[in-house]
């Protein structure tokens, strides 16, 4: 059974047509991570060792050089790696963001797809150490098939105090 409420929403979501599962996904993610909601980062998909977002070129994520803006990129990579790791925490635990950089390394072209991914190392020590802390890889590309930005991004878990 899948570790929390929120991989078993998405269990749930994945047993749907396929052509729903984005909308479903993006929605229940906006509904928990209002921020994110507001930028529209869409769920393409999700499953518990990889999460596929995309952040669409439009005006209201837009910089003054007319571009994605830097913090909207890396919204999008916080976003793929939280919402990844946040899959296998169990519910009695807290996930929190320990380190989030970014290097920007070009102007962004168009469209932004974010690819995050666990290994089975990783997830195996999310499901049974009761505090820790994981390093989640994230690609950031854009339209011309480049990275923008090259991100690390921590993620650490401990038990919710009572």
């Amino acid at each position: 059974m899948p570790a929390n409420r929120l991989s078993r929403a998405v269990n749930l979501i994945n047993h749907l047509p396929r052509r729903v599962q984005p909308a479903l996904l993006s929605l229940l993610f906006a509904s928990q991570v209002r921020f994110a909601g507001t930028a529209r980062v869409r769920i393409n998909s999700l499953t518990q060792q990889q999460a596929c977002l995309t952040l669409r070129d439009r005006n209201r994520v837009r910089n003054h050089v007319g571009s994605i803006h830097a913090a909207a990129m890396a919204l999008l990579a916080e976003s793929a790696t939280g919402f990844l790791v946040g899959m296998s925490v169990p519910d009695t635990h807290l996930l929190l963001i320990k380190t989030l950089r970014v290097d920007y390394k070009k102007r962004a072209i168009g469209n932004l797809h974010a690819v995050a991914t666990l290994t089975a190392e990783q997830l195996s020590a999310v499901a049974t150490q009761s505090r820790g802390e994981v390093t989640v890889q994230v690609e950031v590309t854009d339209e011309s098939g480049q990275s923008p930005i090259a991100c690390e991004m921590i993620w650490a878990w401990l038990p919710r105090q009572s």
